[in-house]
């Protein structure tokens, strides 16, 4: 009867900590003006509590659009400074030579902790060595904040150019590469040491063409592998953008924040496959490091 009660006083100590859900870190996010129409600061802030995500770092569209966030709770979110102002500068935003210090502005003022998402997408990029491009890398590095970059290519040969032209920069690359098959996202990471890269998207919802799992839900063994060789540069996020079909669509307003549980639903179907420390690392643990949150 001693030992049934020690332990049951022992289960009544550690059972709120079993009880509570894991932590976890978005680091792909974004907050747009076709959102805010449905989805108000306070909403987003009621999303994150009931997906249990601690951290959130998110992208406005424009820019200041998050800092609306940031008034709800200044720690919990964190900002991304997106360049983007208007609907075309998706896929020309480096032709605008005043990038390089708009962004330095924004590091410096304290109000956030990245730039981007920048798309580099075939056949409207420019070379890697371009003024406006190593301006963001060569800040990148001086500030120590890292770029989240969008590649859309088939082989990892730019993403590797960048990381070299400026290996002090910290790079975050979304979407594992878009389309980039394994083999490739491992080349890059190969080769970059200052490459992180996060998996928001790849899920058969998104990238229906290249999905880091089968129709059953199970991870892809080359995925698998890759996610295990990486997993101390890898992170989540829920790119909560809905639909998808058209980007920033100006008919209909953007319902991505009332979809993030279905997309980080579909990283913990995943997640349960891999090692509860890796998990932990994924989920959590590698963001925290990443951007240097105290403690």
């Amino acid at each position: 009867m001693l030992i049934t009660t020690r332990l049951l006083s022992v289960v009544l100590l550690i059972l709120p900590v079993l009880l509570q859900a894991a932590p976890k870190f978005d680091v792909h996010l974004h907050y747009k003006w076709n959102q805010q129409e449905i989805t108000s600061p306070q909403d987003v802030i009621a999303v994150l509590d009931a997906n249990e995500i601690e951290y959130a770092a998110i992208i406005g569209t424009p820019a200041e659009l998050v800092q609306e966030l940031r008034k709800q709770n200044p720690e919990r979110i964190l900002a991304w400074y997106g360049p983007y102002r208007e609907h075309g500068d998706w896929y020309q935003w480096h032709q605008d030579k005043t990038l390089p210090e708009r962004a330095r502005k924004a590091l410096t003022s304290g109000d956030y902790i990245g730039v981007g998402e920048l798309h580099l997408v075939g056949g409207f990029s420019p070379t890697p060595t371009s003024e406006v491009i190593t301006g963001l890398l060569r800040l990148s590095a001086e500030t120590q904040t890292p770029m989240l970059i969008h590649v859309e290519f088939g082989r990892a040969d730019y993403l590797i150019e960048l990381c070299r032209i400026e290996p002090d920069a910290h790079l975050l690359l979304a979407h594992a590469g878009a389309p980039l098959r394994p083999r490739e996202v491992r080349r890059a990471l190969e080769a970059c040491p200052n490459l992180w890269w996060e998996l928001s998207a790849r899920d058969p919802l998104r990238y229906t063409g290249s999905p880091i799992v089968d129709e059953d839900g199970v991870l892809k063994p080359k995925w698998k592998a890759l996610i295990l060789d990486y997993s101390d540069r890898l992170m989540l996020g829920a790119d909560a953008v809905w639909p998808v079909e058209q980007l920033n669509p100006w008919d209909e307003p953007d319902s991505g924040w009332q979809h993030l549980g279905e997309f980080w639903e579909g990283h913990e179907q995943w997640l349960s496959q891999l090692p509860d420390d890796v998990r932990q690392k994924i989920e959590y643990l590698n963001a925290v490091i990443f951007f240097g949150i105290p403690g």
